[in-house]
């Protein structure tokens, strides 16, 4: 059952408020259920901070992720040879850098705004994350390090997460990685249905003509507006790095 419409404006401030007041059964659960004996699942996710979405994930999802014995994800996030391998994919071959592949104005609108966001990134972060021992200057690093040696897609990706709203939530594992450490806090059997190379290639595999059309358009000093299919001109914002994914799933099993 698809999501009641939310309430026009002025009815609700926060689209928190506007959800808070529906029945669990007046939820979408995103859960399809194999009928086998044990059953097994499959759960639709989303690639956001999971406490957007946790108060409104119905208590039948919830419960047939606690009674699974095994759990597969997308990628396994909490294994570090996903992580570096994820790294490692993003990278021009050796010897080539971002300004041999980019033209010479994109490039260098790139590295003024990316100049902006590391002076702008401070006064971004919350006292939450301070508090946490997350810094402006470390976390700039994690997101943009070595961002002249990656290939232009990944950048896109890059930049469009250097966002004063993203920067925010930052520390907050999204939905998928919170689940993946929830399952290995329970000590369940855990495992991926995708390997990095099958996410890497179609994505490296992109020439200018076929990348999507998705840019952050920020103005003044921080002026940053590329269009990746043209590379020139307007393009839309595109939220955060995956936000606009579209759904993607965690398999459960008995």
């Amino acid at each position: 059952m698809p999501l009641p419409p939310l309430q026009p404006a002025g009815h609700c401030s926060f689209t928190r408020l506007c959800f808070s007041s529906l029945q669990q059964s007046e939820l979408n659960s995103f859960l399809w259920t194999i009928k086998r004996d044990p059953p097994s699942y499959f759960f639709g996710t989303i690639h956001v901070p999971y406490t957007r979405v946790w108060d409104f994930i119905p208590e039948n999802s919830k419960k047939a992720f606690q009674h699974s014995h095994i759990v597969y994800f997308e990628l396994d996030l909490t294994d570090p040879y996903t992580i570096s391998a994820l790294t490692s994919c993003q990278l021009l071959p050796q010897g080539e850098n971002l300004q041999d592949v980019l033209p010479r104005d994109i490039y260098r609108r790139l590295k003024r705004h990316l100049e902006y966001v590391k002076l702008m990134m401070p006064s971004w972060m919350t006292p939450d994350q301070r508090g946490k021992g997350l810094y402006a200057d470390y976390l700039f690093n994690a997101i943009a390090g070595n961002w002249e040696r990656k290939r232009p897609v990944w950048v896109m990706l890059m930049v469009n997460s250097l966002t004063e709203v993203d920067i925010k939530s930052r520390g907050v594992p999204v939905l998928d990685l919170y689940l993946a450490q929830e399952a290995e806090r329970l000590r369940k059997q855990t495992g991926a249905v995708e390997k990095v190379e099958e996410q890497c290639h179609p994505l490296n595999g992109l020439n200018f003509s076929q990348g999507p059309q998705t840019g952050s358009g920020l103005s003044g000093a921080g002026s940053w507006d590329p269009d990746w299919q043209g590379l020139a001109g307007r393009t839309p914002d595109w939220q955060r790095r995956w936000q606009t994914e579209p759904q993607t799933g965690s398999a459960l099993s008995h």
